[in-house]
């Protein structure tokens, strides 16, 4: 016969009306989301894997390129808290949706601008509308999904992430090879309407939010708060480096590859962005990582798989070049998954602005790893590149030992009171 304290936590369960896997909603919600992770990172990075094409066009140096990728990841860094903000009065649904649909018009114009500086702008437009995708997409999770499937729902969107920068990259790629980069970004504008549709229609609708004013002084004050607490403060510091080793990598590699001694065509260098499977899948892995491992035991792993990554990518054979770059995907989102999940785990109250703050931080990684990572190439070749990667690697070691140290210090000076 159950105890009375099986009973009490069956009846806890049942009376959850999050979503749980295995339901209809949940599995609705899944692909929604899945669908929007793979069209923010498709769109966000459509024009990575054609720097060498664009450069060309527009006898634009590898740094100045760039600006295509920066300056759209910059602007989502820049705007994804306020709209975080926009999203805790008006809704998760809408927001995603409204931010969804306003990408993918300006995608299906990308293509059709006359010289760099305008592309650029369009771009910055592009980011500034995807700003309102992630953070409101974890917030939406954390309020609608029950936390033991958290960790599993978010690897998820982060796995969407992970293919749609590959199908982007691989589209963009052999459409770019045989009509020109301007074809590549329209075939990657129409891919990504067809992912907004499926989301709209999939999402189901929230059950769990409770909108509040637009409260300036509130999310100031909200903002403090996660700004005061170490905790998130490392994660968001976490996922700022990594993001950095994978904008500096992933805006390079290209240019790298175009040249000697691999001289690959446009097409086969897309298609070397098939290794965003690897990152489908670890991502995904994240959640039962972190049971084995810890949090901090699964970060130690993701930052080791990435430095191995950084130094096998030296190598001037391209089967080693891609066995760095699988390792190097692995790790970083492996690591960008436990510590995103961290964040809304951590995060009791205002999970929007804790979330945008990280998502906030990730980008501003992505932009400075863009622009570092092309700089240090022009500088000193792939090994300046790397270079950039291995102090990023580095830095995500320091704050995670900072964080174990303070950790023993803290249950040190609390003492037995801890396990009471």
């Amino acid at each position: 016969m159950p105890s009375a304290s099986t009973q009490a936590a069956a009846t806890t369960a049942s009376a959850d009306t999050r979503l749980a896997p295995g339901t209809p909603g949940h599995r609705r919600m899944s692909l929604a989301l899945f669908a929007a992770g793979l069209a923010t990172f498709a769109l966000l990075y459509s024009t990575q894997a054609l720097l060498p094409a664009i450069s060309a066009e527009f006898g634009a140096t590898a740094s100045a390129a760039s600006w295509t990728v920066s300056a759209a990841t910059g602007a989502l860094a820049l705007c994804v808290l306020p709209l975080s903000a926009l999203s805790e009065r008006f809704g998760r649904r809408a927001m995603m949706t409204a931010s969804l649909s306003v990408a993918v018009a300006v995608a299906l114009l990308v293509p059709l601008a006359p010289n760099l500086e305008s592309l650029i702008a369009l771009r910055v437009v592009q980011g500034a509308a995807l700003a309102g995708l992630p953070a409101s997409a974890m917030a939406f999770l954390a309020e609608e999904v029950r936390p033991k499937a958290l960790i599993a729902a978010i690897g998820l969107f982060v796995a969407g992430n992970s293919l749609g920068g590959m199908s982007g990259r691989l589209v963009t790629g052999w459409v770019a090879q045989l009509w020109g980069w301007r074809a590549g970004l329209a075939a990657v504008g129409l891919t990504s309407l067809l992912c907004a549709l499926a989301f709209r229609a999939l999402l189901p609708k929230a059950r769990h939010f409770t909108p509040g004013p637009l409260a300036p002084r509130a999310l100031a004050r909200t903002v403090r708060t996660h700004l005061s607490d170490p905790l998130l403060v490392r994660l968001y510091v976490i996922g700022a480096l990594f993001m950095t080793v994978f904008g500096a990598v992933y805006t390079v590699i290209g240019y790298r590859l175009v040249e000697a001694p691999f001289s690959l065509p446009q097409g086969v260098i897309g298609s070397i962005f098939l290794v965003y499977l690897v990152g489908t899948v670890s991502s995904a892995a994240a959640g039962r990582l972190v049971g084995r491992l810890g949090r901090r035991g699964a970060l130690y792993l993701a930052v080791s798989t990435t430095a191995l990554g950084l130094l096998l990518s030296l190598a001037d054979t391209l089967a080693t070049v891609l066995a760095g770059l699988v390792l190097i995907t692995a790790g970083f989102f492996a690591g960008h998954a436990v510590a995103s999940s961290s964040v809304s785990r951590t995060a009791k109250t205002g999970r929007a602005q804790a979330s945008a703050l990280y998502q906030s931080a990730y980008y501003l990684g992505s932009s400075a790893g863009g622009t570092l990572g092309a700089i240090a190439f022009h500088a000193g070749g792939w090994a300046g590149t790397v270079l950039i990667g291995l102090v990023a690697v580095l830095g995500v070691v320091s704050v995670t030992l900072y964080g174990s140290h303070s950790a023993r210090l803290e249950a040190r000076r609390i003492g037995p009171a801890a396990s009471c």
